[in-house]
């Protein structure tokens, strides 16, 4: 028997996102956030759902936010406000 071995990608794939589009459970702060230089957001969220956008801003796209809280631990600037989302809102996980 030969075990595949899934990609990180693939594995994200299988997750469900239950979305409130009223309440995004991570803001940015943009007067906060454009005093960073270095930027850690970029690289460290597993979903890659930063960007810088052409006008130097961070965006981000909470719908496909896995709720690792990452991004807040290594904001040094505190620029997100980040809380859990509400109710059945959110990401569920799922393996197999």
């Amino acid at each position: 028997m030969t075990v595949k071995k899934q990609q990180t990608d693939e594995l994200l794939g299988l997750d469900k996102f239950a979305v409130d589009e009223d309440n995004p459970h991570v803001v940015i702060d943009k007067e906060k956030c454009i005093k960073c230089t270095e930027k850690p957001c970029l690289v460290v969220c597993p979903a890659k759902l930063y960007k810088l956008g052409q006008d130097g801003q961070i965006q981000f796209d909470y719908a496909g936010c896995l709720e690792c809280g990452t991004c807040r631990v290594m904001c040094s600037h505190k620029a997100l406000d980040w809380k859990y989302p509400q109710g059945t809102f959110g990401v569920s996980f799922r393996f197999g």
